[in-house]
Protein backbone atom coordinates (compact mmCIF):
# COMPACT_ATOMS: atom_id res chain seq x y z
CA UNK A 1 0.00 0.00 0.00
CA UNK A 2 3.05 2.42 0.76
CA UNK A 3 4.33 1.64 -2.87
CA UNK A 4 1.21 2.42 -4.68
CA UNK A 5 0.74 6.08 -2.30
CA UNK A 6 4.53 6.39 -3.14
CA UNK A 7 4.16 5.78 -6.74
CA UNK A 8 0.48 7.70 -6.77
CA UNK A 9 2.49 10.94 -5.07
CA UNK A 10 5.51 10.60 -7.49
CA UNK A 11 2.60 10.79 -10.77
CA UNK A 12 0.84 13.28 -8.75
CA UNK A 13 4.16 15.65 -8.73
CA UNK A 14 4.87 14.40 -12.25
CA UNK A 15 1.67 15.64 -13.05
CA UNK A 16 1.64 19.13 -11.49
CA UNK A 17 5.37 19.41 -12.76
CA UNK A 18 3.83 19.16 -16.32
CA UNK A 19 1.00 21.18 -15.92
CA UNK A 20 2.82 24.07 -14.36
CA UNK A 21 5.25 23.84 -16.77
CA UNK A 22 2.44 24.27 -19.94
CA UNK A 23 1.37 27.56 -18.21
CA UNK A 24 5.03 28.80 -18.15
CA UNK A 25 4.96 28.01 -21.74
CA UNK A 26 1.92 29.95 -22.62
CA UNK A 27 2.99 32.63 -20.41
CA UNK A 28 5.78 32.87 -22.38
CA UNK A 29 4.36 33.71 -25.77
CA UNK A 30 1.64 35.39 -24.15
CA UNK A 31 1.80 38.99 -26.36
CA UNK A 32 2.74 42.28 -25.65
CA UNK A 33 1.34 45.54 -26.13
CA UNK A 34 3.23 46.03 -29.38
CA UNK A 35 2.15 43.21 -30.96
CA UNK A 36 -1.89 43.95 -29.41
CA UNK A 37 -1.31 47.46 -30.82
CA UNK A 38 -0.01 46.17 -34.56
CA UNK A 39 -3.05 43.53 -34.37
CA UNK A 40 -5.24 47.15 -35.63
CA UNK A 41 -3.22 46.42 -39.10
CA UNK A 42 -2.90 42.45 -39.77
CA UNK A 43 -0.03 41.03 -41.32
CA UNK A 44 -2.13 39.89 -44.43
CA UNK A 45 -4.01 43.04 -45.21
CA UNK A 46 -0.47 45.14 -45.32
CA UNK A 47 1.30 41.87 -47.38
CA UNK A 48 -1.22 42.33 -49.82
CA UNK A 49 -0.56 46.13 -50.11
CA UNK A 50 2.67 45.09 -50.53
CA UNK A 51 1.96 42.61 -53.79
CA UNK A 52 -0.35 44.71 -55.23
CA UNK A 53 2.66 46.98 -55.95
CA UNK A 54 5.28 44.32 -55.62
CA UNK A 55 6.99 46.51 -53.32
CA UNK A 56 9.14 43.85 -52.11
CA UNK A 57 10.16 42.31 -55.58
CA UNK A 58 13.96 43.14 -55.08
CA UNK A 59 14.04 43.07 -50.73
CA UNK A 60 15.98 40.12 -49.86
CA UNK A 61 16.02 40.50 -46.34
CA UNK A 62 14.34 43.93 -44.69
CA UNK A 63 10.87 44.62 -46.83
CA UNK A 64 8.34 46.71 -46.43
CA UNK A 65 6.82 44.80 -43.15
CA UNK A 66 10.02 45.31 -40.98
CA UNK A 67 10.15 48.86 -42.16
CA UNK A 68 6.26 49.42 -40.71
CA UNK A 69 7.62 47.84 -37.62
CA UNK A 70 10.61 49.85 -36.75
CA UNK A 71 8.91 52.83 -38.06
CA UNK A 72 5.73 52.85 -35.92
CA UNK A 73 8.15 51.47 -33.03
CA UNK A 74 9.97 54.78 -33.32
CA UNK A 75 6.74 56.66 -33.15
CA UNK A 76 5.55 55.43 -30.18
CA UNK A 77 8.74 54.95 -28.08
CA UNK A 78 9.63 58.76 -28.73
CA UNK A 79 13.62 57.65 -29.98
CA UNK A 80 15.31 60.94 -31.19
CA UNK A 81 17.29 59.32 -34.03
CA UNK A 82 18.84 56.41 -35.85
CA UNK A 83 21.45 55.51 -33.72
CA UNK A 84 19.17 55.15 -30.50
CA UNK A 85 16.63 53.70 -32.42
CA UNK A 86 19.13 50.65 -33.84
CA UNK A 87 19.88 50.17 -29.55
CA UNK A 88 16.65 49.96 -28.02
CA UNK A 89 15.06 47.94 -30.99
CA UNK A 90 17.78 45.66 -30.91
CA UNK A 91 17.67 45.00 -27.15
CA UNK A 92 13.78 44.09 -27.17
CA UNK A 93 15.49 40.71 -29.59
CA UNK A 94 13.06 38.51 -27.96
CA UNK A 95 10.26 39.68 -29.07
CA UNK A 96 11.16 40.42 -32.96
CA UNK A 97 9.94 36.83 -34.29
CA UNK A 98 6.58 36.89 -33.26
CA UNK A 99 6.10 40.47 -34.41
CA UNK A 100 7.68 39.01 -37.55
CA UNK A 101 11.13 40.75 -37.71
CA UNK A 102 14.39 41.04 -36.44
CA UNK A 103 17.44 42.80 -35.51
CA UNK A 104 17.82 46.16 -37.49
CA UNK A 105 20.66 48.19 -38.79
CA UNK A 106 20.38 51.81 -39.13
CA UNK A 107 22.13 52.04 -42.65
CA UNK A 108 19.95 49.62 -43.64
CA UNK A 109 16.54 51.80 -42.56
CA UNK A 110 17.99 54.80 -43.53
CA UNK A 111 18.44 53.27 -47.27
CA UNK A 112 14.97 51.55 -47.02
CA UNK A 113 13.53 55.41 -45.93
CA UNK A 114 15.53 57.03 -48.74
CA UNK A 115 14.52 54.88 -51.86
CA UNK A 116 11.54 53.37 -51.13
CA UNK A 117 8.53 55.18 -52.67
CA UNK A 118 5.18 55.89 -49.99
CA UNK A 119 2.88 53.84 -51.95
CA UNK A 120 2.52 50.75 -49.74
CA UNK A 121 2.09 53.38 -46.26
CA UNK A 122 -0.24 55.81 -48.04
CA UNK A 123 -2.55 52.93 -49.08
CA UNK A 124 -1.77 51.34 -45.15
CA UNK A 125 -3.06 54.74 -44.05
CA UNK A 126 -6.06 54.98 -46.72
CA UNK A 127 -7.06 51.22 -45.54
CA UNK A 128 -6.59 52.26 -41.49
CA UNK A 129 -8.94 55.28 -42.07
CA UNK A 130 -11.39 53.25 -43.50
CA UNK A 131 -11.62 50.74 -40.81
CA UNK A 132 -12.40 53.29 -38.18
CA UNK A 133 -14.47 55.53 -39.80
CA UNK A 134 -16.78 52.40 -40.37
CA UNK A 135 -18.96 52.60 -37.53
CA UNK A 136 -19.02 56.28 -37.06
CA UNK A 137 -22.62 56.84 -39.23
CA UNK A 138 -23.62 53.92 -36.42
CA UNK A 139 -22.59 56.24 -33.73
CA UNK A 140 -24.12 59.39 -34.65
CA UNK A 141 -26.61 61.03 -36.40
CA UNK A 142 -24.63 64.50 -37.39
CA UNK A 143 -21.03 63.89 -39.14
CA UNK A 144 -19.17 66.66 -38.69
CA UNK A 145 -15.99 66.92 -40.75
CA UNK A 146 -13.01 68.89 -40.51
CA UNK A 147 -10.99 69.96 -43.36
CA UNK A 148 -7.74 71.81 -43.22
CA UNK A 149 -3.96 71.46 -43.97
CA UNK A 150 -0.59 72.18 -41.74
CA UNK A 151 2.88 73.05 -42.71
CA UNK A 152 5.86 71.06 -42.15
CA UNK A 153 8.97 73.34 -41.99
CA UNK A 154 12.12 71.66 -43.65
CA UNK A 155 15.02 73.63 -43.76
CA UNK A 156 18.62 72.53 -44.17
CA UNK A 157 21.72 70.84 -45.38
CA UNK A 158 20.17 67.98 -47.91
CA UNK A 159 16.68 69.60 -47.71
CA UNK A 160 16.80 72.38 -49.19
CA UNK A 161 17.58 70.40 -52.45
CA UNK A 162 14.09 69.65 -53.10
CA UNK A 163 12.06 71.79 -50.72
CA UNK A 164 13.91 75.63 -52.36
CA UNK A 165 11.83 75.07 -55.78
CA UNK A 166 8.75 75.06 -53.60
CA UNK A 167 8.60 77.05 -50.81
CA UNK A 168 6.18 80.11 -50.51
CA UNK A 169 6.81 83.60 -48.38
CA UNK A 170 5.62 81.76 -45.27
CA UNK A 171 6.23 78.05 -45.46
CA UNK A 172 9.36 75.76 -46.92
CA UNK A 173 8.77 72.45 -46.38
CA UNK A 174 5.84 69.96 -47.23
CA UNK A 175 1.93 70.51 -46.18
CA UNK A 176 -0.33 67.84 -45.07
CA UNK A 177 -3.52 68.13 -45.86
CA UNK A 178 -6.33 66.27 -43.70
CA UNK A 179 -10.20 65.80 -43.07
CA UNK A 180 -10.89 65.08 -39.42
CA UNK A 181 -14.30 63.30 -37.95
CA UNK A 182 -15.07 65.52 -35.12
CA UNK A 183 -16.74 63.11 -33.33
CA UNK A 184 -14.06 60.43 -33.36
CA UNK A 185 -11.69 62.77 -33.12
CA UNK A 186 -9.77 60.65 -35.97
CA UNK A 187 -8.52 61.95 -39.55
CA UNK A 188 -9.97 59.87 -42.56
CA UNK A 189 -8.11 61.06 -45.30
CA UNK A 190 -5.06 62.64 -45.84
CA UNK A 191 -2.71 63.93 -48.67
CA UNK A 192 0.77 65.37 -48.57
CA UNK A 193 2.02 68.14 -50.84
CA UNK A 194 4.84 70.57 -51.70
CA UNK A 195 4.43 74.03 -49.39
CA UNK A 196 3.14 75.85 -52.63
CA UNK A 197 0.34 73.99 -53.52
CA UNK A 198 -2.94 75.69 -53.21
CA UNK A 199 -5.78 73.59 -49.92
CA UNK A 200 -8.15 74.16 -52.51
CA UNK A 201 -6.36 72.24 -54.96
CA UNK A 202 -5.98 69.49 -52.93
CA UNK A 203 -10.24 69.91 -52.99
CA UNK A 204 -10.47 67.81 -56.10
CA UNK A 205 -9.28 64.40 -54.85
CA UNK A 206 -11.54 64.46 -52.04
CA UNK A 207 -14.67 62.03 -51.83
CA UNK A 208 -17.50 63.95 -50.74
CA UNK A 209 -20.10 61.86 -48.88
CA UNK A 210 -23.78 62.66 -49.00
CA UNK A 211 -25.29 63.29 -45.55
CA UNK A 212 -21.87 65.26 -44.10
CA UNK A 213 -21.08 68.42 -42.98
CA UNK A 214 -18.09 69.79 -44.20
CA UNK A 215 -16.48 72.76 -41.77
CA UNK A 216 -13.48 74.73 -42.91
CA UNK A 217 -12.00 78.56 -43.18
CA UNK A 218 -12.12 80.95 -45.95
CA UNK A 219 -8.63 79.49 -47.34
CA UNK A 220 -11.22 76.89 -48.72
CA UNK A 221 -12.41 79.80 -50.49
CA UNK A 222 -13.99 78.77 -54.05
CA UNK A 223 -17.45 78.66 -55.08
CA UNK A 224 -17.35 75.55 -57.42
CA UNK A 225 -16.08 73.69 -54.46
CA UNK A 226 -19.15 74.84 -52.40
CA UNK A 227 -21.54 73.75 -55.65
CA UNK A 228 -19.77 70.48 -55.85
CA UNK A 229 -20.45 69.61 -51.96
CA UNK A 230 -24.05 71.00 -52.36
CA UNK A 231 -24.61 68.56 -55.76
CA UNK A 232 -23.16 65.18 -53.96
CA UNK A 233 -25.93 65.98 -50.95
CA UNK A 234 -23.90 67.38 -48.40
CA UNK A 235 -23.67 70.63 -46.36
CA UNK A 236 -20.85 72.88 -45.49
CA UNK A 237 -19.75 75.74 -43.27
CA UNK A 238 -16.96 78.58 -43.76
CA UNK A 239 -16.81 81.48 -44.28
CA UNK A 240 -17.07 84.40 -46.60
CA UNK A 241 -14.40 87.00 -47.95
CA UNK A 242 -14.50 90.51 -47.23
CA UNK A 243 -15.05 91.07 -51.15
CA UNK A 244 -17.73 88.85 -51.62
CA UNK A 245 -20.76 90.34 -53.75
CA UNK A 246 -23.96 89.19 -52.23
CA UNK A 247 -27.54 89.62 -52.35
CA UNK A 248 -29.44 89.92 -49.82
CA UNK A 249 -32.90 88.21 -50.58
CA UNK A 250 -34.25 87.49 -47.04
CA UNK A 251 -33.08 89.31 -43.47
CA UNK A 252 -34.57 86.58 -40.97
CA UNK A 253 -35.42 87.25 -36.91
CA UNK A 254 -32.86 86.10 -34.38
CA UNK A 255 -33.91 84.44 -31.34
CA UNK A 256 -33.70 86.51 -27.57
CA UNK A 257 -31.29 83.94 -26.79
CA UNK A 258 -28.83 84.17 -29.34
CA UNK A 259 -28.96 88.01 -29.59
CA UNK A 260 -25.84 88.54 -27.59
CA UNK A 261 -23.92 86.01 -30.26
CA UNK A 262 -26.02 86.32 -33.45
CA UNK A 263 -25.70 89.71 -35.30
CA UNK A 264 -27.38 88.75 -38.34
CA UNK A 265 -28.95 85.83 -40.27
CA UNK A 266 -29.62 86.72 -43.92
CA UNK A 267 -30.31 84.19 -46.60
CA UNK A 268 -28.16 85.90 -50.00
CA UNK A 269 -27.49 84.96 -53.69
CA UNK A 270 -24.12 85.64 -55.42
CA UNK A 271 -23.95 88.99 -57.89
CA UNK A 272 -21.89 88.01 -60.15
CA UNK A 273 -22.17 85.00 -62.33
CA UNK A 274 -18.27 85.74 -63.49
CA UNK A 275 -16.50 86.80 -60.51
CA UNK A 276 -13.35 87.66 -62.50
CA UNK A 277 -10.86 86.37 -65.19
CA UNK A 278 -12.28 83.36 -66.86
CA UNK A 279 -14.38 81.94 -63.51
CA UNK A 280 -17.64 80.87 -64.12
CA UNK A 281 -19.45 80.78 -60.46
CA UNK A 282 -21.62 77.37 -60.79
CA UNK A 283 -23.48 78.23 -56.98
CA UNK A 284 -26.40 80.02 -58.09
CA UNK A 285 -29.14 78.41 -54.98
CA UNK A 286 -28.96 80.49 -52.00
CA UNK A 287 -27.02 80.65 -49.21
CA UNK A 288 -27.10 81.95 -45.76
CA UNK A 289 -25.00 84.67 -43.98
CA UNK A 290 -24.64 84.99 -40.33
CA UNK A 291 -22.80 87.07 -38.72
CA UNK A 292 -20.82 85.74 -35.14
CA UNK A 293 -19.46 88.28 -32.71
CA UNK A 294 -16.37 87.44 -31.11
CA UNK A 295 -15.13 88.29 -27.66
CA UNK A 296 -11.89 88.13 -28.23
CA UNK A 297 -11.82 90.57 -31.47
CA UNK A 298 -13.61 93.54 -32.53
CA UNK A 299 -14.57 91.88 -35.96
CA UNK A 300 -17.16 89.31 -36.14
CA UNK A 301 -17.57 86.40 -38.30
CA UNK A 302 -19.59 85.68 -41.60
CA UNK A 303 -20.39 82.72 -41.82
CA UNK A 304 -22.34 80.57 -45.15
CA UNK A 305 -23.71 77.77 -45.49
CA UNK A 306 -26.27 75.88 -47.80
CA UNK A 307 -27.77 74.46 -44.29
CA UNK A 308 -30.93 76.85 -44.58
CA UNK A 309 -33.08 74.87 -41.86
CA UNK A 310 -30.82 74.80 -38.70
CA UNK A 311 -30.88 77.44 -35.76
CA UNK A 312 -27.79 80.35 -36.44
CA UNK A 313 -26.46 79.32 -32.97
CA UNK A 314 -25.93 75.69 -34.29
CA UNK A 315 -24.21 76.60 -37.60
CA UNK A 316 -22.08 78.67 -35.76
CA UNK A 317 -21.22 76.09 -32.82
CA UNK A 318 -20.21 73.74 -35.58
CA UNK A 319 -17.80 76.31 -36.91
CA UNK A 320 -16.48 76.72 -33.94
CA UNK A 321 -15.42 72.87 -33.69
CA UNK A 322 -13.24 73.72 -36.90
CA UNK A 323 -10.85 74.47 -33.61
CA UNK A 324 -10.77 70.59 -33.36
CA UNK A 325 -8.79 69.95 -36.46
CA UNK A 326 -5.79 72.34 -34.89
CA UNK A 327 -5.77 71.05 -31.80
CA UNK A 328 -5.35 67.67 -33.97
CA UNK A 329 -2.02 68.97 -35.37
CA UNK A 330 -0.58 70.29 -32.53
CA UNK A 331 -1.15 66.71 -31.04
CA UNK A 332 0.71 64.80 -33.27
CA UNK A 333 3.63 67.49 -33.56
CA UNK A 334 4.09 66.68 -29.70
CA UNK A 335 3.76 63.70 -29.07
CA UNK A 336 4.83 61.80 -32.47
CA UNK A 337 7.59 62.35 -34.77
CA UNK A 338 7.04 65.04 -37.68
CA UNK A 339 9.29 67.93 -36.59
CA UNK A 340 12.33 65.48 -36.23
CA UNK A 341 13.35 63.19 -39.39
CA UNK A 342 15.55 60.28 -39.91
CA UNK A 343 16.34 61.16 -42.66
CA UNK A 344 16.20 64.15 -45.45
CA UNK A 345 14.88 62.85 -48.46
CA UNK A 346 11.04 63.19 -49.42
CA UNK A 347 10.85 59.95 -49.71
CA UNK A 348 11.63 59.40 -46.17
CA UNK A 349 9.58 62.95 -45.05
CA UNK A 350 6.74 61.15 -46.62
CA UNK A 351 7.22 57.96 -45.25
CA UNK A 352 7.60 59.15 -41.30
CA UNK A 353 4.94 61.45 -41.50
CA UNK A 354 2.46 58.58 -43.03
CA UNK A 355 3.78 56.25 -40.23
CA UNK A 356 2.96 58.67 -37.74
CA UNK A 357 -0.58 58.65 -39.18
CA UNK A 358 -1.19 54.41 -38.84
CA UNK A 359 1.09 55.02 -35.05
CA UNK A 360 -1.70 57.28 -34.65
CA UNK A 361 -4.67 55.35 -35.97
CA UNK A 362 -3.52 51.98 -34.29
CA UNK A 363 -3.71 53.83 -31.17
CA UNK A 364 -6.97 55.22 -31.78
CA UNK A 365 -8.13 51.42 -32.53
CA UNK A 366 -6.46 50.29 -29.62
CA UNK A 367 -8.10 52.70 -27.45
CA UNK A 368 -11.76 51.98 -29.62
CA UNK A 369 -11.15 48.08 -28.69
CA UNK A 370 -10.70 47.82 -25.55
CA UNK A 371 -13.05 50.55 -24.47
CA UNK A 372 -10.58 52.64 -22.55
CA UNK A 373 -12.26 55.93 -20.65
CA UNK A 374 -8.21 57.94 -20.79
CA UNK A 375 -7.67 60.56 -23.48
CA UNK A 376 -5.51 59.12 -26.22
CA UNK A 377 -2.73 61.36 -24.62
CA UNK A 378 -2.90 58.79 -21.90
CA UNK A 379 -3.44 55.81 -24.44
CA UNK A 380 -0.59 56.92 -25.72
CA UNK A 381 1.71 57.04 -22.23
CA UNK A 382 0.21 53.74 -21.12
CA UNK A 383 1.54 51.82 -24.64
CA UNK A 384 4.85 53.97 -24.24
CA UNK A 385 5.78 52.62 -21.09
CA UNK A 386 4.53 49.26 -21.64
CA UNK A 387 5.38 48.74 -25.31
CA UNK A 388 7.27 45.17 -24.80
CA UNK A 389 5.55 43.95 -21.23
CA UNK A 390 3.02 40.71 -21.50
CA UNK A 391 0.55 42.92 -19.41
CA UNK A 392 -1.71 39.30 -18.75
CA UNK A 393 1.24 37.64 -17.83
CA UNK A 394 2.00 40.73 -15.28
CA UNK A 395 -1.51 40.81 -14.32
CA UNK A 396 -1.81 36.94 -13.13
CA UNK A 397 1.40 37.07 -11.54
CA UNK A 398 0.46 39.75 -9.39
CA UNK A 399 -2.75 38.38 -8.38
CA UNK A 400 -0.74 34.97 -7.77
CA UNK A 401 1.81 36.87 -5.17
CA UNK A 402 -1.55 38.74 -3.57
CA UNK A 403 -2.88 35.43 -3.33
CA UNK A 404 -0.31 33.99 -1.58
CA UNK A 405 0.59 37.18 0.90
CA UNK A 406 -3.39 36.81 1.91
CA UNK A 407 -2.53 33.12 2.29
CA UNK A 408 0.07 33.52 4.55
CA UNK A 409 -1.28 36.42 6.16
CA UNK A 410 -4.41 33.83 7.34
CA UNK A 411 -2.04 31.03 8.60
CA UNK A 412 -0.05 33.58 10.76
CA UNK A 413 -3.86 34.46 12.44
CA UNK A 414 -3.93 30.69 12.64
CA UNK A 415 -1.13 30.49 15.23
CA UNK A 416 -2.10 32.75 17.40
Amino acid sequence: MTKLQGVAGIGLRVLTSVYQLKNQTCNMYRINTFQELMKGLPRGVFDQLVKKHQADKYSKHFGHWDQLVVMTYAQLSGTTGLRPLEASFNSHVAHHYHLGTGRIKRSTLADANSRRGDTVFADAVTWLMQKVARPLRQQSKELLYLLDSTSITLKGREFDRWTLSNKTRNTQGVKLHILYAEQAQIPIWQSISAANVNDVEKTKELPLQQEVIYVFDKGYCDYNWWHRIDMAGAQFVTRFKRNAGLRIEEERSIPAEATDIVLQDQIVRFKNRHPGGKRINQYEKPLRCITVARADKPTPLVLATNDLNSDALTIARRYKERWDIELFFKWIKQHLKIKQFFGRTENAVRIQILTALISYLLVALYKQTHGLKQSLWECLCVIRATLFQRQDLEISQYRKRRREVEEMARLQLGLF
